[in-house]
């Protein structure tokens, strides 16, 4: 009886020893903290893996820097160190002018152009991460943008001479077009900028200036849309191709409801900020006709400018876009 008893204990042991072995556990890094909207939207595309997979593959996410610094995160993919990263493609503009299309100023001015970009671009950036042995599982829409000032703005002439806070190329370009002092600084050096006279106001989103507690620096918000940035959810392709095709399925699903969940969850943000400006005593307002127009002016002479640095895939993925829009 001992025997079979044994027996029967370590059938067991190699049963539970199987199933350990059939289970995948991959990591994922990301730049955000826990409250944001991208990370919201990444926890819900996890839940979908992990319930719909039955436990067999699961992901750890190591968000807000933890792990992994946002701007290494796509080499730490490519190079098999984490299986899965959330990116924000704008950052890689230098090796491509595609990254930052949807930088330029009121080439997207809304949601609705900004899926319609997303959709023209979707089979360059496949070819473009298949290339490096990754994949872009989802595409995540930033809020629109606005201005940050201690002045009530009216046409933009209001803004010639002032020092404002950009954060990439583009939007240096931008300010620098609409008369401002433009310098780009990075996020956490925004309130000692303000507070030494270094900039005297923002373009950014509102969420980023509820972030950094704007208020404390400015009276107004105008918003003027111009830009829907993107971030994605990127895989190692290897990682993938390793799954059963059952699994891959789960997984390419769950990160296309991802987009979807992030595009609603983006713009809820967005309301909600702007509500959480006016609550901090901000008064907030859509830009008029006339900065709109300046800004729509801006962004046709960017659009010519970007042109002449991209490639003819590139320059195809804005005609692409363009027609989709008529």
């Amino acid at each position: 009886m001992k025997i079979f008893a044994r027996l029967g204990m370590t059938t067991a042991a190699i049963c539970l020893a199987s199933a350990a072995a059939a289970e995948t556990k991959w990591v994922m890094a990301s730049g955000y903290p826990e409250d944001s909207f991208f990370t919201k939207t990444i926890r819900t595309f996890i839940e979908e893996v992990e319930t719909k997979t039955n436990g067999e593959l699961t992901i750890d996410l190591r968000p807000n820097d933890e792990l992994i610094k946002l701007d290494a995160i796509r080499r730490a993919v490519q190079t098999g160190q984490v299986q899965l990263g959330e990116i924000r493609f704008g950052v890689y503009g230098n090796e491509d002018p595609m990254f930052t299309l949807d930088s330029v100023p009121n080439v997207a001015n809304d949601y609705d152009e900004a899926r319609l970009l997303m959709e023209a671009s979707k089979p360059w950036f496949e070819e473009k991460f298949a290339e490096s042995g990754m994949r872009v599982l989802s595409y995540m829409p930033w809020p629109g943008q606005g201005f940050f000032t201690n002045f009530e703005v009216t046409d933009g002439s209001e803004f010639e001479g002032v020092k404002l806070r950009i954060y990439s190329p583009a939007t240096q370009r931008m300010g620098e077009l609409l008369g401002f002092q433009a310098t780009i600084l990075p996020f956490a050096e925004v309130p000692q900028a303000f507070s030494t006279g270094l900039i005297e106001a923002l373009f950014t989103s509102a969420q980023t200036g509820t972030d950094i507690q704007g208020w404390d620096y400015s009276d107004y918000f105008t918003y003027t849309g111009s830009m829907h940035n993107k971030n994605g959810i990127i895989i190692n392709e290897r990682a993938l191709q390793q799954l059963d095709p059952e699994l891959q399925e789960v997984v390419i699903t769950a990160g296309k409801n991802a987009t979807e969940t992030a595009w609603k969850l983006s713009q809820e943000a967005a309301d909600e900020q702007i509500k959480n400006l006016e609550e901090h005593g901000m008064t907030t307002s859509d830009a008029s006709p006339e900065l709109q127009e300046k800004m729509a002016e801006i962004g046709e002479q960017m659009m010519e400018e970007w042109k002449k640095d991209a490639s003819p895939e590139g320059i195809e993925v804005l005609d692409n876009y363009l027609a989709s829009k008529e």
